[in-house]
């Protein structure tokens, strides 16, 4: 029997696949579970159809991204550090620092465990940080670290 997975089943396969299965695991195992329908004309249709709206919204979701990216590139982030003898710093500018830092001034809302390098910056200067917005697309934040005695 051929059927359309709804959810991923493990050793069978991924969600909106169409597989074939055994009719007694399908009666018994994956409809009760509602992790499969039947594909019969109709739900292949459907699934077509959703398969082309989540494509159309992904699409949209990348693009958006890109225009955050292209933002990103204007924006240089200022923050002050206490430095000791020799230029060392004392203290560092985390990665939460940074992810407040741009909502609270441009309205950009990055995910802090998408920064690489993941760790704080500690280094006096132009420092810059990689950040992953969506999917595969990526945008750079410099980050200028000035020193405070």
């Amino acid at each position: 029997m051929k059927v359309i997975l709804l959810k991923d089943v493990k050793k069978l396969g991924k969600k909106d696949e169409i597989v074939e299965v055994a009719d007694g695991y399908a009666r018994n195992f994956l409809f009760p579970g509602k992790l499969a329908v039947i594909a019969s004309g109709g739900s292949r249709e459907v699934l077509k159809d959703q398969k082309d709206a989540r494509a159309e919204e992904h699409a949209i979701e990348v693009e958006k991204a890109k225009e955050i990216a292209k933002r990103l590139e204007d924006i240089t982030l200022e923050f002050t550090v206490k430095v000791g003898k020799g230029g060392r710093t004392f203290g560092s500018v985390s990665t939460k620092h940074v992810e407040e830092a741009l909502r609270k001034d441009y309205d950009i809302r990055v995910d802090k465990r998408k920064f690489k390098p993941n760790g704080p910056v500690s280094h006096l200067g132009m420092n810059r940080i990689t950040a992953t917005i969506f999917d595969h697309v990526t945008g750079e934040i410099k980050v200028r670290l000035i020193g405070e005695e």
